[in-house]
């Protein structure tokens, strides 16, 4: 937000550098984030002098140029070549001198300097306006008052204005301080605390009154609820027309383009009071009448932008006896808005319903500096103000009258909010003890009202442009601000404390396997955890009534919370996809959001293979992810989390072609994972394989607590490798092998490992080859060839007892 420093002189008075008082509003809790400077002519007219022509004569070296004899003051005469075909003997023009230093239209800086134009010496330049930044026009060279005296400093006769622009990050609690006379309200208060006592102007409006009554306009409000107050007049004969220069200044300084007086005048007043105002042209307002209601669905509507938009029954409108003519609060319309030829206007100031404004305001794409205001909370006390401070001003700038009473429906008021403030909070929440006249001094000057005075506490009235202050910490907090933070004292004592804190606290099991992952390649992502209703489409096993919707969406692709991680995973793998990156390997901690019997959060690790196991290399075998890579990483985290006693089910979730689960006891499912089907994948237009894992966080959590990791030596005795090339049934799976060779030798066999599959059409129908290797290993001394034969023969037994298996 933009606050003019000399717009803020003009409600109190400030004798301050712009440093000084920047640092007392950032005290204030509006903090200044930088102070620019603001010439309403760039360069301030600084060197351009009033010049009179003794001479002008030909140039003997061109016919388009003129040799001049100027004097510039003092008797100072001086030679200028000028191009302008306006030039005469015995005028009076600006003349910018030897090292002025003027800006082109884009701003671009040049120095007047001594020179030779066709063989001719010049010390000056005779302008023009645009040259000057005083207008666009270009035909000739300015000519001035033929009274001036010569050597008079231009930036005299032009009304230049200097000013030194506040940008303040305004927090979006302090609707309060939207304006500047509400910025001069919280400077005051400051000063007050620094004793100096300056008054808070407040400009007067004390001589409106109706000139007659021949244009009425009559309001009507079917929404009431969406629009507790509004105000209005008609001001006839108005002249539209170019503001005067001290509204425009006032205008640029805060980034503004000025348009005409009418539009200047109701912006104006909104930034000087913080009241959005809105002016309709009184002649295309049919039937002489406006009714405040919502919108008819499908109703298209064109705003003052020139853009067409639909409007639905949430939008609050501001309609005449025939058509929409405003978005309340928000956008004028093309067809009721203010042009030169308008005669006669409604000047409308109201109280909009803020979650109202901003759901339009959102729906719409639309970020005005009415709807700003309005999202968070204007004075609605101030609204017939601020109507009768424009229509005083309009009448002022751009002629007219006042042609019918002021409107102000207000069927409602809304009360001041009342606060109980304890002595013993204040000393608490602050830190030190503060004295009963210093709070109240301070509650004075922020115009809370203080009603009573107990030995407990204060009872307050909290005014009603302070939207943002309802409870007793609020208070204390506004207390806080104007006494300063700078001045609460610190203690010399240091303390400190320690809590007991779990090695299994989530965040570090969090970060171990995080950073486990990143060593293997994995890159973290974070999703929204807002999503589409549509996905749920993807899965039976996920439910429309299980969804957690937003009251107040962004969009239809934000309206819901999600249910599953998956889905938010595969949007990143088509974002990449789509940018060449198809090699990928993505880990997310995040929850999923269920709509149950009560609401319920669920925390998930998701793991995202897909592409190539490696990038592409010279020396190294492209070789694509694959279910037991996925399978690896995922008994890798398991294992650093000493869970090693799961067994493994086939996966019941639908989204999987194949996959399995990894189950604790008593059933306590850890991990499902699998390749994800392809129905799902073409819903992305992802036409790769992708591996996913679902890890259930929680239930992690829960058994890694309890678990006893057992660290041994490495064993001195090597290991030995034996292969089996088994021939089995197309049914039976390499888990049921597992299973059986684990069981059936406890002690010396330490791995397992499915190395090669066949199916081809040289085996009998119905048959697979499984090419194992079994890893044997004896702790305390070397294994002989009796010892590995004996177990080999027992697992060859069991396999051919248990699945009819065959050696190849």
């Amino acid at each position: 937000m933009k606050i003019s420093y000399n717009w803020l002189k003009q409600f109190i008075k400030v004798d301050w550098n712009s440093e000084q008082t920047a640092e007392l509003l950032t005290d204030l809790g509006l903090e200044v984030e930088g102070v620019d400077t603001f010439e309403s002519v760039k360069g301030g007219l600084k060197g351009i002098v009033v010049g009179h022509v003794l001479e002008c004569e030909q140039h003997p070296n061109a016919d388009r140029l003129k040799v001049t004899k100027v004097n510039i003051g003092n008797d100072t005469v001086v030679q200028i070549v000028c191009g302008a075909p306006n030039v005469a003997k015995g005028q009076k023009v600006p003349v910018a001198t030897i090292g002025t230093v003027l800006y082109d239209e884009k701003g671009e800086s040049w120095t007047i300097k001594k020179g030779k134009i066709r063989g001719e010496e010049s010390f000056g330049m005779i302008c023009a306006e645009d040259e000057l930044g005083l207008g666009k026009g270009h035909d000739g060279i300015m000519i001035l008052d033929e009274t001036l005296v010569p050597g008079t400093p231009c930036a005299e006769l032009f009304e230049v204005e200097s000013d030194e622009v506040f940008e303040i990050g305004l927090t979006p609690n302090r609707a309060d301080a939207m304006s500047h006379y509400g910025v001069a309200r919280d400077l005051k208060a400051g000063l007050l605390q620094k004793e100096i006592h300056n008054e808070l102007i407040s400009p007067s409006v004390s001589s409106f009154h109706v000139d007659n009554r021949t244009l009425k306009i009559d309001v009507e409000i079917e929404n009431g609820e969406l629009c507790p107050r509004y105000c209005g007049v008609t001001i006839s004969d108005i002249d539209v027309k170019e503001s005067p220069t001290w509204i425009k200044n006032r205008l640029k300084a805060i980034g503004l383009t000025p348009k005409n007086n009418i539009v200047d005048i109701t912006n104006y007043v909104m930034h000087e009071l913080g009241q959005p105002l809105h002016a309709f042209d009184a002649n295309k307002i049919t039937g002489h009448k406006i009714i405040v209601k919502k919108a008819t669905p499908e109703t298209k509507f064109t705003t003052l932008d020139d853009v067409e938009r639909t409007l639905d029954d949430k939008d609050l409108m501001i309609y005449d006896n025939e058509k929409p003519i405003c978005i309340a609060g928000v956008f004028g319309g093309k067809k009721s808005g203010v042009t030169e030829h308008t005669s006669a206007i409604f000047l409308e100031s109201a109280y909009f319903n803020p979650v109202s404004v901003r759901k339009t305001a959102k729906k719409h794409g639309l970020n005005t500096d009415a709807s700003f205001r309005f999202e968070r909370g204007i004075d609605i006390n101030f609204t017939k103000y601020a109507l009768l401070r424009a229509a005083l001003l309009i009448k002022q700038i751009a002629g007219g009258q006042i042609t019918s009473e002021v409107i102000d429906m207000y069927p409602k008021k809304f009360e001041d909010f009342q606060v109980f403030l304890t002595f013993e909070k204040v000393n608490k929440l602050v830190g030190q003890n503060l004295d009963t006249e210093t709070i109240k001094s301070i509650l004075s000057s922020l115009e809370i009202k203080v009603n009573s005075v107990t030995e407990a506490g204060i009872g307050l009235t909290i005014p009603s442009y302070r939207v943002d202050v309802q409870r007793e910490a609020d208070v204390i907090e506004e207390i806080l601000r104007v006494y300063g933070y700078n001045n609460i004292e610190f203690s010399d004592k240091l303390n400190a404390s320690m809590a007991n804190s779990s090695k299994f606290d989530d965040y570090k099991i969090q970060n171990i396997i995080s950073s486990q992952l990143i060593a293997q390649g994995y890159n973290e992502i974070m999703s929204n955890s807002l999503t589409t209703a549509n996905y749920i489409a993807l899965s039976d096993q996920l439910n429309e009534e299980h969804n957690v919707t937003m009251l107040n969406p962004l969009s239809s692709d934000l309206l819901v919370m999600r249910q599953s991680l998956l889905f938010s995973g595969l949007e990143s793998i088509a974002y990449n996809i789509n940018r060449k990156r198809t090699d990928l390997k993505f880990f997310e901690f995040g929850k999923s959001y269920h709509k149950y019997d009560s609401y319920q959060e669920q925390k998930h690790l998701g793991l995202y293979v897909t592409g190539n196991r490696y990038e592409e290399n010279w020396n190294t075998e492209v070789k694509p992810t694959e279910f037991f890579y996925l399978k690896g990483t995922i008994e890798t985290i398991l294992s650093r989390l000493g869970i090693t006693k799961v067994k493994s089910t086939p996966a019941k979730n639908d989204i999987f072609s194949e996959g399995l689960a990894f189950v604790f006891a008593k059933n306590t499912k850890l991990v499902e994972f699998g390749k994800v089907k392809r129905q799902v994948l073409k819903a992305f237009d992802i036409k790769q394989e992708v591996l996913y894992a679902d890890f259930n966080w929680d239930a992690i959590l829960e058994v890694a607590a309890y678990q006893k990791i057992k660290f041994t030596d490495i064993p001195k005795y090597p290991a030995v490798r034996r292969d089996l090339a088994l021939l089995l049934d197309d049914n039976v799976s390499f888990d049921d092998i597992y299973k059986v060779a684990t069981q059936s030798e406890k002690a010396l066999l330490k791995e397992v490992s499915l190395f090669d599959v066949y199916e081809g059409d040289k085996l009998p129908k119905g048959k697979k080859s499984y090419a194992i290797s079994f890893i044997l290993q004896n702790e305390k001394q070397t294994l002989t060839d009796k010892q590995i034969d004996k177990v080999m023969s027992k697992l060859q037994t069991n396999f051919e007892k248990q699945f009819a298996a065959t050696l190849r």
